[in-house]
């Protein structure tokens, strides 16, 4: 991707971002140990095409999803209230929109590693609510990281399947797309683990 959009608080190949503790050296490792490939990369890269004009119902689905589950939906409440904050849920859903088009564009350098290593802390209580500037809950659980991995590829799989690509193709991008989000969690997950565990 060449040109980024303004997005507020997508702040993906800003200078000012920490440098991920997690080396391009250590994301290699971790390639070949979720077995990700050049195949890999090629099938995000189709998936790209087939999901771009989907993102908002793709989002729609995995809203819907937080939504009906009080327990997550807590994450974006106010800490006063105890109402969600709209202004926060539509902040993060055009992030996480523009989530969804880096994950396809497969681009993996220094920039990526960096914000994906953001994304980690803004779960976190290192940076969580400080983008939006919002007084929610200080901090997401490091379960919850971990089990939306399924809702979140398991429900992509039909929408990679809308564009007619053969079945043994779409489950080639599915297959792709489940082991770019592990590798994406596994580097989110540095906050959350004692230093020197990771």
């Amino acid at each position: 991707m060449s040109q980024r959009p303004s997005i507020p608080g997508y702040d993906y190949g800003s200078a000012n971002l920490p440098t991920s503790p997690v080396s391009l050296e250590d994301f290699e490792l971790l390639k070949k140990s979720v077995l990700f490939s050049d195949e890999d990369v090629r099938y995000l890269r189709i998936s790209y095409d087939v999901l771009k004009d989907q993102v908002e119902d793709i989002l729609d689905v995995w809203y819907g999803f937080v939504g009906d589950n009080p327990h997550l939906l807590y994450y974006f409440t106010d800490k006063g209230t105890g109402e969600p904050i709209e202004s926060y849920l539509n902040a993060v859903r055009k992030r996480f929109g523009q989530w969804i088009l880096d994950t396809a564009s497969a681009n993996y350098d220094q920039q990526w590693l960096n914000y994906q290593y953001e994304i980690g802390l803004r779960h976190h209580r290192s940076k969580k609510n400080q983008t939006d500037n919002v007084s929610s809950v200080d901090h997401i659980p490091f379960r919850y990281l971990v089990a939306l991995f399924y809702p979140i590829t398991y429900t992509l799989k039909p929408f990679l399947a809308k564009k007619g690509h053969s079945a043994e193709d779409v489950d080639k991008m599915h297959q792709a797309w489940m082991k770019s989000v592990l590798l994406q969690l596994i580097i989110w997950s540095y906050p959350y683990v004692k230093e020197g565990d990771f």
